[in-house]
């Protein structure tokens, strides 16, 4: 039985799903993956991943509709959405985080900057879970 942290990746281009999932991987973190957002919504209610990682530019719902429905679901309110999106207008990070995404990376993926945001966000669930804890 593994405790490591399960990261949810709804990317519709291969060469960036397998360069996230490689590095998410190498990093000690389990990997799920969807190709589009109606499936990434179905994969984050039945498997309540940790983190998703968001593309914005999806072939069905776009990033910004999925993160919607998942941010809806109450069991999955807490769970950070990062959006991957090549999207870098002026009033794109505002746009995407009033949609429900916790944060904003741009593409081409920093691949540093990726894990020291998955990281932090990840250690801000678990400090907030381990306080709701200690209130009990």
């Amino acid at each position: 039985m593994t405790d490591a942290k399960r990261i949810l990746y709804i990317e519709d281009n291969p060469q960036n799903m397998r360069l996230v999932r490689k590095l998410l991987k190498l990093n000690g973190y389990e990997t799920l993956e969807a190709v589009n957002g109606e499936e990434g919504v179905q994969i984050a209610i039945g498997e309540k991943p940790d983190l998703i990682l968001m593309d914005i530019n999806l072939p069905d719902i776009d990033g910004l509709e999925a993160t919607r429905r998942i941010k809806a679901d109450p069991s999955l309110t807490n769970v950070p959405v990062i959006a991957l999106t090549a999207a870098a207008m002026r009033g794109d990070r505002e746009r995407i985080i009033s949609a429900g995404c916790d944060d904003y990376l741009q593409k081409p993926i920093d691949t540093v900057q990726m894990l020291e945001t998955v990281r932090r966000h990840l250690a801000r669930i678990e400090a907030l879970s381990n306080l709701l804890a200690n209130t009990d």
